[in-house]
């Protein structure tokens, strides 16, 4: 969700700032490697005491409302999540965050509501495991081998969609081009607005969806 359908980079940096201190740890250390990874994992790393779920609930809780301000929508996200449900397809939100930080989000931000969510708490591995975009699947009644997209902006999560078996959109949102393709995304565009939905097609009623090509962003 961050950095796919909320850009909360400004938001999060802020809130790990606040954490580090507390912590007595260098934030810019913990934010080198915190992107795409549950804060339990993150925290888990650095005060093992802190790694539990009514902590993390706790302060990911606070953002919205702390540092909601400073967040803003992917350029994209309203129209692609509308189309979704125009054209009825099945769609979820697969987040390394909290159920707390999802749900603030979602009301700050007013974005459509998914069919279903898989929330950090609910799967034992986070990303790049693909567990949760397997739970994902399961959710929206799809099997694993269904043909599946999924939109990333992280390496991780880039790894967790290729090993769930899916096809992977990654955003340039908050990571490079070659760390995304180091990833191995099958398609890299800037953002959402990349991304259109042209109806289904007439034989397979399947979802037609073309990228727009920007120049240096897809491949």
């Amino acid at each position: 969700m961050d950095g796919t359908l909320v850009d909360s980079t400004a938001a999060c940096v802020k809130s790990w700032y606040k954490i580090g201190q507390e912590l007595g740890v260098d934030p810019n250390v913990i934010l080198a490697t915190s992107h795409g990874r549950r804060t339990i994992d993150t925290l888990g790393l650095y005060d093992p005491s802190k790694a539990n779920w009514e902590y993390v609930a706790q302060i990911e809780g606070r953002i919205p409302t702390d540092f909601g301000q400073d967040a803003k929508v992917i350029a994209g996200a309203h129209d692609i999540l509308r189309a979704c449900d125009d054209l009825g397809v099945p769609w979820a939100i697969v987040t390394s965050g909290t159920s707390a930080i999802l749900q603030g989000w979602l009301e700050v931000l007013d974005l459509a509501r998914p069919q279903t969510t898989v929330v950090a708490e609910e799967v034992e591995c986070g990303k790049p495991d693909p567990a949760g975009y397997r739970l994902g699947q399961s959710r929206l009644g799809l099997s694993p081998e269904a043909k599946t997209l999924v939109l990333e902006d992280s390496p991780v999560g880039v790894r967790a969609g290729k090993a769930a078996g899916c096809e992977v959109v990654a955003l340039l949102t908050t990571h490079t081009m070659d760390q995304l393709a180091k990833s191995g995304a099958d398609w890299i565009v800037s953002d959402l607005r990349s991304v259109i939905l042209r109806g289904r097609g007439p034989k397979t009623g399947r979802v037609q969806v073309e990228l727009r090509e920007d120049e240096g962003a897809a491949r």
